[in-house]
């Protein structure tokens, strides 16, 4: 049994291929929806945040032999109590990332380390601030950048129930809200571009399945200055950035296919 941590589409890709690979697998996943398309492409799934106390009784249950973690290059926790649970339980852990992207150079763009630096920055800019970044950092910036004069918040996120209250609660207009499912083109980033008038775009280094050269260089050619935020730098041990790789590597530790 192999235990693979999903919730992207790159994720459920690569569950289908351990599957078509031979070996049984049980995937985990943080919402309904993740687990709907793990579910339509016929890959066992199971619902629900981990701890890595969750993570190690897992293994026990289900004998897994190795834990591969395809969380979001964003899911911090995630990895870090897969690793753990991995480690307590004694089995290998293989991380699977999205190839990293290099920002397009550009003075318009600037790169940042975290959430906090990224809000902050955008407080001293203020204008129309297009927020990418999705809804479990919203606070970050609400507390920074709601009521600033001359500055509206724009919030680009999945029109999901649990999104939109967080919005209500803290306090983001509705009108400023766009609730749409990815991925956008380069036109539809424009579009949206332009008719909030945004100045000052945020995102994250997610990576080509995330969409981010779409958003950039669609802000970038609009002339918007561009807050990118980089990826947390966290010590995997065993990581790739290709299938076939995490493949060979599940070969090599369980002995198997």
């Amino acid at each position: 049994m192999i235990l693979v941590l999903a919730g992207t589409s790159d994720a459920r890709e690569l569950a289908i291929l351990i599957q078509q690979a031979g070996y049984p697998l049980l995937t985990t996943v943080v919402t309904d929806n993740a687990a709907k398309s793990m579910e339509e492409a016929g890959v066992p799934v199971q619902v629900g945040r981990l701890t890595a106390e969750d993570i190690q009784a897992l293994i026990a249950e289900k004998g897994v032999q190795a834990v591969v973690d395809a969380s979001h290059p964003f899911a911090e926790e995630a990895s870090k109590n897969a690793m753990a649970g991995a480690k307590a339980a004694e089995v290998p852990y293989i991380r699977y990332e999205r190839e990293s992207l290099s920002a397009p150079g550009s003075e318009k763009l600037i790169m940042v380390d975290d959430y906090v630096q990224a809000a902050e920055l955008a407080a001293d800019k203020r204008g129309v601030i297009m927020l990418t970044t999705g809804s479990k950092t919203l606070k970050t910036f609400t507390d920074r950048l709601l009521g600033l004069p001359e500055t509206t918040l724009v919030a680009r996120m999945l029109p999901r129930i649990d999104n939109m209250q967080k919005c209500e609660e803290l306090g983001l207009e509705q009108k400023n809200i766009v609730a749409m499912q990815g991925p956008f083109s380069k036109e539809l980033n424009k579009a949206l571009y332009d008719h909030y008038g945004v100045t000052l775009m945020i995102t994250k280094e997610s990576g080509k399945v995330g969409a981010f050269d779409e958003k950039v260089e669609a802000a970038l050619e609009m002339g918007i200055e561009t807050i990118v935020i980089g990826r947390p730098q966290i010590d995997y041990g065993t990581k790739f950035s290709d299938y076939e790789n995490v493949l060979g590597q599940l070969k090599l530790v369980t002995g198997g296919k």
